[in-house]
């Protein structure tokens, strides 16, 4: 049975242009997102959200919390918990300022569109509950930009708890993507305290789910995913707490994934190293077919209702 892939359209006539030479790469831009994990008397559960199918860009896919790096969380100081900026900075890969930002992003967005805060008046603690009026009307602030998180912050008295993250892996566009983003992953425990909810204007849905579950209904075409997503979630299946996941973290490679696109036998070859299961073949001659079944709107099988845990 087909399962719930998501590809865009024009992918096969852009990896045609990066192969002859026609189509240059746009630079990516630096991007977080977060599996946040809870607990249950069955295993963690993860929180994802399902993306307007009005979305130009993997519209109907289920994903989490995320986005761009705001440059301005480069500059200013944050007051900081957990592992040095050094720290962060040998572990992604990038200089201080940098990994200061990306952490930033990291919290920001699952604020941003979660609801949740990785932050709290000292460096051992977290704020409660953030859906007041006061709360939400700088939440929307910094959503739309108004003031950096860093500002955010600032202004709040609070302290970014980085110890309550865990970089889990971290993915690179392909070369042949339009719009193309250098990701990292971090794993988080939903803080004591706090609650999620749908507050992003990206999103129709949020769900609790086991990530097995979640996995298996990809496998079943229910649910719609992009390939970092449904790698992420095989990943986190074999976790057996939220506790279990933050001290994997660590020791996880962070080398980058990113797909490779070559010609051969007539047929352009789709891959990502390491991640076999997300090969494809696509002819030469057959300029939007993706799959075997030839989905024109990108998907090697549309998404069906899924069945959802406790939505949050």
């Amino acid at each position: 049975m087909a399962n719930g892939q998501w590809f865009p359209q024009d992918w096969p006539e852009r990896i045609r242009g990066l192969a002859d030479g026609t189509l240059t790469p746009v630079v990516p831009k630096r991007a977080a997102t977060v599996m946040l994990l809870k607990d249950t008397d069955r295993g963690p559960a993860v929180h994802m959200l399902r993306r307007r199918a009005s979305m130009a860009f993997a519209g109907g896919a289920y994903a989490y919390p995320g986005g761009g790096v705001d440059p301005r969380d480069d500059e200013q100081h944050v007051r900081w918990a957990g592992p040095t900026r050094a720290w962060w900075a040998e572990r992604l890969g990038v200089d201080e300022r940098a990994a200061q930002a990306i952490v930033c992003a990291a919290v920001r967005e699952t604020y941003e569109e979660a609801g949740v805060l990785l932050a709290g008046p000292s460096a051992d603690s977290v704020v409660g509950d953030t859906t007041g009026e006061d709360w939400e009307a700088d939440r929307a602030a910094v959503a739309a930009r108004e003031f950096s998180f860093a500002e955010f912050l600032d202004r709040r008295g609070l302290v970014l708890r980085s110890d309550l993250l865990g970089a889990w892996t971290r993915w690179i566009t392909p070369e042949f993507e339009s719009r193309r983003y250098d990701t990292w992953f971090f794993v988080a425990a939903l803080p004591h305290g706090q609650r999620t909810r749908n507050a992003s204007t990206e999103a129709d849905r949020t769900v609790w789910i086991h990530p097995g579950e979640a996995a298996a209904s990809y496998d079943k075409g229910e649910l719609t995913m992009m390939p970092p997503t449904i790698a992420t979630l095989r990943q986190l299946a074999s976790c057996a707490s939220a506790a279990d996941a933050l001290a994997a973290a660590p020791g996880r490679d962070l080398t980058p994934v990113l797909a490779e696109a070559r010609l051969k036998d007539g047929e352009i070859v789709l891959s990502w190293p390491g991640h076999d299961e997300f090969t494809k073949h696509i002819p030469t001659a057959c300029p939007t077919d993706l799959s075997a079944g030839g989905a024109s709107d990108g998907r090697l099988d549309g998404p069906t209702t899924p069945r959802e845990e406790n939505t949050a």
